[in-house]
């Protein structure tokens, strides 16, 4: 009888330790939940200021080299011309040694996707110097199938099925990317047309004369 008693306080002894063990360890796993949901929040914030700086990074390369091909760099002497390029040159080889990469994550689809994004607008980049106005509307046709915003422009429907089935960020990735293009055909579209009109004042000067 007395051994029975022993047996039924330790079976007793067992369950109510067993239920706070189970309770511990629910407790454990609540608080290793809660700090990978806030390590999961840095990580997500990482790679934001990652990708912010990935676009500083371009925005500078960009703002130096307009700087270089402006025609306001045409119209300082060649000594003056020739000591702000070795200013650029070196802010370009001090920026270029900053190296930020924030990779994306893709499936089959989408690397699939990205090949052939990239490769169209590769194949009108290397046709610029063939037709800058047409290059510049096909790439305003391309833009204007990633964004939202109904375009004033035709929207190229096939690039936009595939742009589509990009990952997102390769989808802001591309469109950055042919906003970049398209500011620096405008640039040069400008650069060209002040050419032709000081070459035109040259030309009335010297008839002039």
């Amino acid at each position: 009888m007395a051994q029975a008693k022993i047996q039924a306080k330790m079976n007793e002894a067992g369950k109510v330790s067993k239920f706070s063990r189970t309770l511990s360890m629910a407790d454990r796993s609540g608080r290793l939940l809660d700090s990978l949901d806030q390590l999961e929040m840095r990580v997500e914030a990482l790679r934001e200021a990652a990708t912010a700086m990935e676009q500083e990074k371009e925005s500078l390369l960009e703002m130096i080299q307009s700087i270089k091909n402006s025609q306001e760099m045409r119209n300082i002497s060649d000594g003056e011309r020739e000591e702000l390029t070795i200013t650029a040159d070196r802010l370009l080889g001090r920026t270029l040694t900053v190296e930020v990469s924030v990779e994306t994550i893709r499936n089959s689809l989408q690397e699939e996707a990205l090949r052939k994004a990239t490769s169209i607008i590769d194949e009108i980049v290397a046709k610029v110097l063939d037709d800058l106005d047409a290059a510049k509307k096909r790439l305003m046709a391309l833009h204007a199938a990633c964004v939202t915003d109904a375009p004033p422009v035709p929207i190229d429907q096939k690039f936009q099925s595939i742009v589509i089935s990009c990952a997102l960020e390769d989808q802001k990735k591309i469109k950055r990317r042919l906003e970049t293009l398209i500011r620096n055909m405008d640039n040069s579209e400008k650069t060209i047309r002040l050419m032709d009109q000081q070459k035109a004042d040259d030309l009335k000067s010297a008839n002039g004369k």
